[in-house]
């Protein structure tokens, strides 16, 4: 499987009319904001690192594509650490460690569960974006 496959931009990047060799406008403005995220967890996959670090990658995903897409990194990216900053629950639900942070400051660190128990504003960001998700 193609790099581009994991990050689920394959189909994009062959429908476009030179494919691989297709125009990118400077800051990529001539894609959107998720397949720009594609492309850049794509070229990521790629390099094959030992850590790899998703800064907020996943946020212009909706969430079925976000989820399908980190199941497929799971394996692509396995024996290497990875590092997701994101503000999605639901992108870091599953990590090993999540640190919760509110104002600069730390405001808790453990798995979902414990913080769930443990750390108010994760459980207050997790009612409310689970809310949401509800009400769509």
């Amino acid at each position: 499987m193609h790099a581009a496959d994991v990050a689920q931009a394959g189909d994009f990047i062959r429908s476009l009319p030179d494919g691989l060799n297709a125009y990118v406008a400077q800051g990529g403005t001539n894609f959107s904001g998720g397949q720009k995220q594609r492309l850049s967890i794509a070229k990521a996959l790629v390099k094959k690192p030992e850590l790899y670090i998703f800064d907020d990658s996943f946020s212009a995903l909706d969430f079925k594509p976000d989820a399908a897409l980190r199941k497929a990194l799971a394996k692509e990216t396995k024996g290497s650490a990875v590092l997701i900053i994101a503000q999605r629950v639901s992108t870091i639900r599953h990590a090993n460690q999540i640190i919760v942070l509110h104002e600069g400051r730390m405001a808790g660190i453990g798995i979902h569960d414990e913080l769930l128990t443990d750390c108010p504003v994760y459980r207050e960001i997790y009612e409310s974006q689970t809310k949401e998700a509800q009400e769509s």
